[in-house]
């Protein structure tokens, strides 16, 4: 997941280091400087701002105070609880934190040579695919002689507001910071893949198989390394609003433990293993708990062993950590970002993901045919102008996950602009031999479609059975320009690749061995009658679709007389006259054992209703006497306006 990280404008801190030590000068960054224009572009502070250098603040500065912690962190002015959240679930990730803070141990300062301190600093984020380097200075925003944004409980310690300052450069100022998503910043932290859940419109609250499931699914992201946060929806006017319960809404919270706990004390409880699920969340505030069961001292505690407790580090302090039984939670809260770090590792002992990244861009074009931003499917004459990606599944049935991300806007908010385009994605399940774009989305059959949002990141998770697949991703609105990229996940590698021609190229030598007149798909839905056909007495059919010397093959329907095989193909014919042919075969580990076979001749006319066509055996006459019939559901389609 990780590799070399890019300078962001060219800032290379090893050089910008070492000629500020040998100058004996402090850094001061010129592509964020300590103005106004770096603070805000709309609402300044509540204050007259001085920027000052950690050794101005305090008198032992360092970048860790006894370690990192998830309870270091607390809230500034400005309303990036998303943000702290996010730092708060990076501290307790020691392979991520010290891959977004390189050079932890000396960047710290050094009391022994302060000689060496050259007041920069650098973090890494991951920007849409790359790893970027981001340099800053030392210098922060303070009011009174304390720091107005992120800071740590400790007044000495400046890892949090550095990589915060880091990260309002990459947004453009801090203000830009103000509202966000915790996912977004996750995926900033990690690579990883954000999902979006929404708890209320899915009734989880409701639902104890989908609460059971769920709860499974987030204690595996725990587990791996994933990093969960939860908010309550709230209008613009309920923002920051307390709750009598003690939550607040509209305000994002860190997932820090999901957990099994065991009730009962002593011996007893290991022998009965009763267990309930539990949810710890932290509020960046640093303070403001949850009040109901599981809460700090609440007397559900009573329940759990002293051993058990102490396992779970229970403190009863209002340091803005708590506990919640998970229906509480599914109850309380309403929307969930689940970060997965997806393992794509050649070797582990865990589920590793064949990852294929593409980046594209909904552009406009002179020519129409070659426009790429046609809108979302509700605009049929368009929608297939969109980028067009293809895959295969090669098992008999596979999970994949797709994560289509947009470029983040953030740092155009200074010019009025910066929101996100409303994105989502279609998934067709299309021809086994298709190799050119879609024009046609009546012959094809749609298995998944995304959500809809203005979010940064749209992902989907789908289980599809075996054959080939076109991803087409959009804008809601037609004539919608931005930049996006697509990453397809699955079990083994799916080829995938954009479809960028629109029909077989015109050659030099097309004039003598012909050019494709007629584009042709053939879809063979299912069979009746095979029982009276296989004498083996057993059914492992599949099927063969051939024209002008190319064929397709269906998957094999193991033990299976009345298959759906489902099976598509596509023909771009040089000879429209010549015939299409559809056998039908018996899988056998010996020899194949052949059924029948459908010659359709002529096939020019479009027909898009399903057919029952006879088979007969190959090299019989119509009038032999044959022990069966199989009636073979066959759909075409010809002449279609892709040529």
């Amino acid at each position: 997941m990780f590799s070399s990280a890019t300078p962001y404008r060219n800032q290379h801190y090893a050089e910008l280091r070492s000629s500020c030590a040998r100058d004996k000068i402090l850094f001061e960054d010129p592509d964020f400087p300590a103005t106004n224009a770096s603070l805000f572009y709309r609402n300044p502070p509540p204050g007259i701002v001085e920027w000052k250098r950690p050794g101005e603040i305090c008198g032992e500065p360092h970048l860790f105070v006894e370690g990192i912690s998830s309870h270091d962190l607390n809230q500034g002015v400005v309303g990036n609880c998303w943000f702290v959240a996010a730092c708060s679930c990076l501290a307790l990730k020691p392979h991520l934190w010290k891959k977004v803070i390189p050079d932890w141990n000396e960047q710290e300062w050094d009391p022994k040579h302060p000689e060496n301190y050259a007041g920069i600093f650098h973090f890494q984020f991951w920007v849409f695919g790359e790893w970027i380097d981001v340099v800053v200075d030392d210098r922060l925003p303070t009011i009174n002689g304390e720091l107005i944004y992120c800071h740590s409980k400790n007044n000495n310690e400046f890892w949090s507001a550095l990589l915060e300052k880091a990260y309002a450069k990459l947004s453009g100022c801090y203000e830009s910071m103000a509202g966000g998503n915790t996912g977004d910043a996750v995926v900033d932290f990690s690579g990883a893949v954000a999902e979006a859940i929404n708890l209320e419109a899915e009734a989880f609250y409701d639902d104890q198989n989908k609460q059971d499931q769920l709860f499974e699914d987030l204690l595996k992201v725990y587990d791996r390394g994933g990093i969960i946060s939860c908010s309550i929806a709230a209008s613009p006017t309920e923002i920051e609003m307390r709750l009598a319960n003690g939550l607040v809404k509209g305000h994002a919270y860190s997932v820090t433990a999901v957990k099994k706990v065991r009730l009962g004390h002593g011996l007893l409880a290991y022998f009965k293993n009763e267990t309930i699920p539990l949810i710890r969340m932290r509020n960046p505030w640093g303070k403001t708990e949850w009040k109901g069961a599981w809460s700090d001292s609440s007397e559900e505690w009573s329940k759990v062993g002293d051993t058990e407790r102490g396992n779970l580090g229970i403190t009863v302090e209002d340091d803005g950590e708590f506990w919640m039984s998970f229906p509480d939670w599914c109850k309380s809260f309403t929307d969930v970002d689940v970060c997965r770090l997806i393992n794509t590792a050649l070797i582990s002992i865990h589920k590793t993901w064949n990852e294929v990244s593409h980046f594209g861009s909904w552009t406009q074009n002179a020519d129409p045919f070659r426009n790429r931003c046609g809108g979302c499917s509700n605009h049929k004459q368009t929608f297939l102008q969109n980028p067009q990606y293809v895959f295969d599944v090669t098992k008999d049935e596979d999970e994949v996950l797709i994560s289509l991300q947009q470029r983040d806007m953030r740092i155009h908010r200074k010019t009025g602009q910066g929101e996100n385009l409303t994105i989502g994605f279609n998934v067709f399940k299309v021809e086994l031999n298709r190799k050119y774009r879609m024009h046609d989305i009546l012959t094809q059959q749609c298995m998944a479609t995304s959500k809809y949002i203005n979010a940064r990141t749209v992902f989907k998770r789908c289980m599809l059975p075996k054959g080939r697949y076109i991803i087409i991703p959009t804008t809601f609105e037609p004539q919608t320009f931005g930049d996006y990229m697509i990453r397809v996940f699955t079990d083994v590698d799916s080829s995938c690749r954009e479809l960028t021609e629109d029909k077989p190229k015109l050659k030099c030598w097309s004039s003598f061995v012909g050019y494709p007149q007629v584009v042709t798909h053939i879809y063979v839905h299912g069979a009746e009658g095979l029982e009276n056909q296989d004498s083996s007495g057993g059914g492992d059919p599949y099927v063969i679709i051939s024209c002008e010397g190319h064929s397709v093959r269906s998957i094999i329907k193991t033990d299976d007389l009345n298959p759906e095989f489902g099976t598509r193909a596509i023909f771009y014919r040089k000879k429209p006259r010549k015939p299409i042919s559809v056998e039908v075969w018996n899988s056998n580990a010996l020899k194949d054992q052949f059924l029948g076979q459908v010659v359709l001749s002529g096939t020019e006319k479009d027909t898009t209703d399903p057919q029952k066509l006879q088979l007969r055996k190959r090299g019989r006459r119509m009038a032999d006497e044959m022990p069966g019939t199989i009636s073979l559901r066959i759909i075409t389609s010809a002449q279609l306006t892709a040529m």
